[in-house]
């Protein structure tokens, strides 16, 4: 019964049905919920370090069940988009109303999306691994799968990744920078990949052209069934997609750096370079990804078998919680900034006077 927990991520789009069926201030629960008053519960939440024993672990992974919970996500979801775009093309809703649907969509694509996205996208099974690229189109952010697996589990917590954030870098800095280099980083992924296997840029194997027709698609095919205003809330609710993902970007890495050897090279990364957050509430709801430093120190390990590791940074609250504290850079940086390792912020310092 405990493995039911996960059935909590379902929250967050059954409260975006009751929001969009009821409209007006209810719209609003959602982002109500996810960034209110969760935080506020895993205030007085514990934070559960233990971890599972061998035979516990060899029983979860035979279970099924952990995987089924991830891959319902998909018709969840485009159900609950497509309802919501729906509803919106045939009535007449207020500006503030509008707001709130593009936010709690939004939020539906970036945490039942991308978030379970970014676990498929680490599976074995090809099949799988498709079932994340498909939860990353309501986001227009299919280019994450190869950035992320190619580019950002190689470069984590160096210069060399965008997607790891600086120390003293605010979030809306980092904003920027991580949104256009990992567009930028995945075009030169790909295009290395297809020079690797001799293949041109028009090659069917070019994933990333596949991207762009398939999301310039995605918008069109709702223009054409519903409105193309209603491709115009499509693109607002990706863009809050996206920008849940950066927010987690940016407290996963913020402040780490791995050692630059004299060769060139970074030493391995290790449970040292990510933050990590045992907040129970956190942990259930975006599927044990708080547990980000083992998950970077073996990244094949699926999300009910992943590790808290004493020697990992740690935030001081869920991540929920510091997603809040995040858009807010002056308490970010009083929270945060003392927690970051000092022969990291050295680290940071120095390369810092290099460049």
């Amino acid at each position: 019964m405990k493995d039911l927990k996960y059935l909590t991520a379902y929250i967050v789009p059954i409260l975006c049905v009751i929001g969009i069926y009821y409209r007006g201030s209810a719209l609003y629960i959602t982002p109500l919920m996810v960034f209110t008053i969760v935080p506020l519960i895993e205030l007085i939440m514990p934070s559960l370090t233990s971890n599972l024993d061998a035979e516990s672990k060899e029983s979860k992974l035979k279970n099924k069940l952990f995987d089924i919970l991830l891959w319902l996500n998909v018709p969840i979801i485009f159900s609950v988009l497509i309802y919501g775009l729906y509803m919106y093309s045939i009535s007449n809703f207020e500006t503030y109303e509008v707001m709130g649907l593009i936010f709690t969509l939004g939020i539906v694509a970036g945490s039942n999306g991308i978030n379970v996205a970014h676990e498929l996208g680490h599976r074995q099974e090809s099949w799988e691994r498709f079932l994340g690229k498909i939860l990353l189109l309501p986001s227009l952010y299919m280019h994450f799968y190869i950035e992320h697996n190619y580019g950002h589990h190689v470069n984590a917590a160096t210069p060399e990744d965008p997607a790891s954030a600086r120390y003293n870098e605010s979030l809306y800095a980092f904003w920027w920078r991580s949104v256009i280099n990992q567009y930028k980083n995945s075009w030169s992924i790909q295009n290395r990949l297809l020079k690797a296997n001799d293949q041109s840029f028009y090659s069917v194997k070019n994933d990333m052209l596949w991207y762009t027709v398939i999301q310039l698609n995605y918008l069109i095919i709702i223009g054409i069934s519903f409105s193309w205003m209603t491709s115009i809330i499509a693109l607002c609710i990706a863009v809050v997609g996206f920008s849940l993902l950066e927010i987690i970007n940016y407290l996963e890495h913020y402040g780490l750096r791995r050692v630059q050897k004299k060769s060139g090279r970074y030493e391995v990364v290790r449970e040292i370079h990510s933050w990590n957050s045992n907040h129970a509430l956190g942990r259930i709801l975006l599927y044990e990804l708080t547990r980000h430093s083992d998950h970077h120190y073996r990244a094949n390990k699926k999300y009910q078998l992943l590790d808290y590791h004493e020697n990992s940074p740690q935030l001081p609250y869920g991540y929920p919680t510091m997603m809040v504290i995040a858009t807010i850079p002056p308490l970010w940086f009083s929270i945060v900034n003392k927690h970051v390792p000092q022969e990291m912020i050295e680290l940071s310092e120095n390369k810092n006077r290099h460049l």
